[in-house]
């Protein structure tokens, strides 16, 4: 059954606790090249000047400018290589598997370095419990089979999240790969400003300082061990928890979000359809519930 077996390709399995520290040691490098670009990138509402992209290869951080030129960093997440890059035509690069974040690290600042770049990475995780700075973090998980899964997994998450973003008039984010969260977005905006949840840090500040519908794919975390899609609205609008979902398996969860498990949609005839029905009934009931004007 060649479809099946595409559909296999395009949605593997991906059991967080068989790639766990394998997706650990990712998101660290991941982090450090976010980092960079949070250091060279103009500054944007809403901290949309810091996440990657999803590339054909694995994930990007798009050009960046320094004092009229321009810089990319690229996790080669197919041929297991990071890359760093100037607009001259100079491509450094190293492999992934068996470096730990600490090396990591250490290699992309010595890249930099050869690029003559002079830029300030903050070396603490952000987002995560218990966060170890990079130079003294000795994992080196990198599997790459289970980062193959997990690109295959993006690839396809990224392009039904496209298709969903095409229509919308109003004010949006790119798809956009937040390293912080571990998680691949896309928000959509009112055009009202709102107050941050009480008590809210510095990222969630800026964050949610808009009213916004957001939709999400996250591989599992301690919180969650298992992949999934998310959605929600903020603030919340009264009544949403009520909303009727689409496909089977999607729920409210206690987190003050919808969730739709991924296995949930693997085993579908039609997988991307199946996540587009989840993201079109939770987004017109919350645009509805809160009165957008944009649709």
């Amino acid at each position: 059954m060649p479809g099946a077996e595409q559909a296999g390709r395009a949605w593997p399995e991906l059991p967080y606790e068989s790639w766990r520290d394998s997706k650990a040691t990712l998101h660290m490098f991941t982090q450090v090249l976010g980092k960079l670009r949070l250091g060279l990138a103009p500054h944007e509402p809403e901290w949309m000047h810091v996440p990657l992209y999803v590339t054909a290869s694995g994930l990007t951080t798009d050009p960046m400018p320094y004092r009229g030129r321009v810089i990319q960093a690229d996790l080669d997440l197919v041929d297991h290589r990071c890359r760093l890059r100037d607009g001259d035509g100079t491509v450094l690069g190293f492999p992934l598997p068996g470096r730990s974040v600490a090396e990591f690290y250490t290699d992309v600042r010595s890249a930099l370095r050869s690029l003559h770049v002079e830029v300030e990475i903050n070396p603490k995780p952000q987002e995560v419990p218990g966060p170890v700075p990079f130079p003294e973090d000795g994992r080196r998980g990198y599997d790459p089979h289970w980062v193959r899964r997990f690109h295959h997994t993006l690839t396809s998450v990224d392009q039904v999240f496209t298709r969903f973003r095409a229509g919308y008039r109003g004010r949006h984010s790119r798809v956009q790969f937040f390293w912080g969260s571990f998680d691949l977005n896309y928000v959509r905006f009112s055009g009202r400003a709102v107050d941050p949840p009480p008590g809210a840090g510095v990222i969630s500040r800026e964050a949610m300082d808009a009213e916004q519908f957001a939709i999400g794919f996250w591989p599992g975390d301690h919180r969650y061990p298992a992949p999934a899609f998310f959605s929600y609205a903020y603030p919340p609008p009264d009544g949403i928890e009520h909303t009727v979902l689409q496909p089977e398996g999607a729920m409210w969860h206690e987190m003050g979000e919808f969730l739709l498990p991924y296995d949930a949609i693997r085993g579908l005839p039609d997988p991307a359809q199946g996540l587009l029905d989840f993201l079109d009934c939770t987004c017109q009931a919350a645009v509805s519930l809160a009165g957008w004007q944009h649709s």
